[in-house]
């Protein structure tokens, strides 16, 4: 494990407790947060996309908002739902991020989550056509928006004289490299197997939309190692990247016992989700201690690059800080990482 990042679900619900009860809250201290985690030696902060929710929605305000903000984290999302997207209004977007970021980008993508819109990306202009799903749709809006970041021409320049061939426009601004950080998540392991073939990174989340009846963090493994075969039977030529997401939460106050109790019974849980029998990882609670051998010994965990921490952004900066101060200091050396503050 190399990298480890924290990952909000962006709520910002009008409740008694609630310490980000206006969205304003929950973006601005988003970028608090990534403060905070660059201070504490983490390397990335991922926001989720949500839309027709009390959660983050549009995400390039917040992320060049961090990018400005701070030198060194990655910046990024997990995941963007590719069928709301115009695949060049958002190319010239994430540019902009991540020039002003220099290159610390990384944009996971995908066809989305179950949302609370019924056909919400209809909403914004995008219908399936006949015959098409909405993972084409999603999947047809990445093909177009990675043409447009590589530089592909996207139209063609007006002014042409007669008998000239019109010359063609990319979409600007380009960021160099921005091509190689963008991620896909995958639920199941044929679709581990399609973005590999593509040339995407692949980011996997705390559930997978199938089921074989084995551990959730061994069927991720098998997903991530189909994955990296898959890579190197296409022939890319950079090596890929590949992060997984887990629900840590240390116990260590009467408070943390209250809210998360004593981690005791945790364990996978299989049920339907947007029609398909998926299996959701367990959630990690408990001691430091305890939290860090069971997390080393965490298959798919120990098979990724980098790790993307869960956290309930609803309990303010203070909270979430410590929090992760907590796993960075007791947790993440057991499962291989290292701060980016330790000295070289």
């Amino acid at each position: 494990m190399t990298r480890i990042g924290f990952l909000p679900f962006g709520h910002n619900p009008a409740a008694p407790g609630s310490q980000t009860p206006t969205a304003a809250d929950a973006l601005i201290q988003g970028i608090e947060l990534a403060e905070a985690a660059e201070e504490i030696g983490l390397d990335g902060a991922y926001f989720r996309v949500h839309h027709f929710a009390r959660q983050g929605a549009s995400p390039f305000p917040l992320l060049a908002a961090i990018a400005a903000r701070t030198k060194r984290i990655e910046i990024g999302t997990g995941v963007i739902d590719r069928r709301y997207e115009n695949p060049l209004y958002m190319a010239e977007e994430a540019a902009a991020a991540d020039l002003i970021s220099g290159g610390r980008l990384q944009l996971g993508v995908s066809r989305g989550s179950p949302e609370p819109a019924l056909r919400g990306s209809e909403s914004f202009g995008y219908v399936p056509a006949e015959g098409q799903t909405d993972a084409d749709v999603a999947r047809d809006h990445t093909a177009v928006f990675r043409a447009a970041i590589a530089g592909k021409p996207m139209a063609v320049a007006a002014g042409a004289r007669n008998g000239e061939a019109p010359a063609t426009l990319a979409i600007q601004p380009q960021s160099p490299g921005l091509s190689d950080r963008i991620w896909w998540g995958a639920g199941t392991r044929a679709t581990a197997e399609w973005v590999a073939a593509l040339g995407m990174n692949l980011m996997s989340s705390t559930l997978l939309t199938e089921d074989t009846g084995v551990p959730f963090d061994q069927l991720q493994a098998e997903q991530i190692g189909l994955y990296r075969a898959a890579w190197l039977e296409a022939g890319h030529e950079r090596t890929p990247r590949v992060s997984v997401s887990r629900s840590v939460l240390p116990v260590v106050s009467d408070f943390d016992r209250r809210l998360f109790g004593d981690g005791r019974g945790q364990s996978d849980q299989v049920g339907i989700l947007d029609g398909a029998l998926s299996r959701f990882g367990k959630q990690y609670i408990g001691s430091p201690e305890a939290i860090a051998e069971e997390l080393s010994k965490d298959a798919a965990v120990r098979a990724a690059d980098t790790l993307l921490l869960t956290v309930p952004n609803q309990l303010g900066v203070d909270y979430n800080a410590q929090m992760l101060k907590t796993i960075a200091d007791n947790v993440a050396p057991a499962i291989g990482w290292v701060s980016a503050n330790q000295p070289a």
